[in-house]
């Protein structure tokens, strides 16, 4: 399944130890869909799905590819729905297309790239 919309909201990363000693973590963000009936969604990401804090910024209009999925607790259910990929939608104009992918793009033949200077500055020791 896929849905478009616009992201309002990262919740806290989670992390920690599962019954089997291996770590995991967890990634909730919200977005809110377009159209006249506009709806707020929560979808969560898990392990090395986790989009990156460039893809994650509030503003940024979202294209999810998500699974839904339901399990039974002490006879209530519940529902989550799993990204398994999250894109920058090409029409926001916040990002350049180029960077949907998460990875930072630097051109080297841009004079506002950072100096070598302000890089050494940015070090915390």
């Amino acid at each position: 399944m896929q849905i478009t919309g616009k992201l309002i909201k990262v919740l806290p990363l989670q992390s920690g130890i599962s019954k089997t000693g291996s770590e995991w973590k967890k990634q909730d963000f919200v977005i809110e869909t377009e159209g006249a009936y506009p709806k707020t969604v929560c979808f969560s990401c898990w392990g090395d799905r986790i989009p990156s804090s460039a893809v994650l910024q509030e503003g940024n209009k979202l294209r999810i590819d998500f699974d839904p999925e339901s399990r039974e607790f002490n006879g209530k259910w519940y529902t989550d729905l799993k990204a398994w990929r999250v894109e920058v939608d090409g029409g926001t104009g916040d990002m350049p297309s180029s960077m949907a992918s998460g990875e930072p793009v630097i051109d080297i033949n841009d004079d506002r790239n950072i100096s070598s200077q302000e890089v050494e500055d940015d070090l915390p020791f």
